[in-house]
């Protein structure tokens, strides 16, 4: 099983990610600040993240989660990064939906969480779906 690092600023969001990935039979790595994510990368085969981080004001901000895609990839990350967000908009269509593996909208069940899991380790389907019908 591979080694999954999850990052989202809401402790409730990392621990049922937590429970749902360990379920499966994964180990889970989590990651409550982009800094800690940059700092795990080279033990994570496939990373999850939320695309809002509290930016210096302490707001939950899309642009802290665009410039933490940028980051995993200008350090060399080429592993599946998986985006969940409540707000897929805020990714539609920036250079940094290209930048990622696959965007899904919350709530994800579990079920659809792991299949995702599975086809972008795998690599049967390694892209951008479409984030109205991935979580499904």
């Amino acid at each position: 099983m591979p080694r999954i690092l999850v990052a989202d600023n809401d402790a409730a969001q990392l621990d049922l990610r937590r429970l749902i990935l360990e379920a499966g039979g994964h180990q889970v790595s989590l990651a409550v600040r982009p800094g800690d994510v940059l700092r795990q990368l080279a033990s994570a085969e496939l990373v999850i993240m939320d695309l809002r981080f509290p930016n210096a004001q302490g707001d939950d901000d899309p642009a802290e989660g665009l410039t933490l895609i940028r980051a995993i990839r200008d350090s060399g990350y080429r592993g599946p990064v998986l985006v969940l967000s409540g707000w897929t908009q805020d990714l539609e269509g920036r250079p940094e939906e290209q930048l990622v593996s696959r965007v899904m909208l919350k709530p994800v069940g579990m079920q659809g969480l792991l299949q995702a899991i599975d086809e972008l380790v795998t690599g049967s389907s390694a892209r951008v779906q479409n984030p109205l019908s991935a979580g499904q």
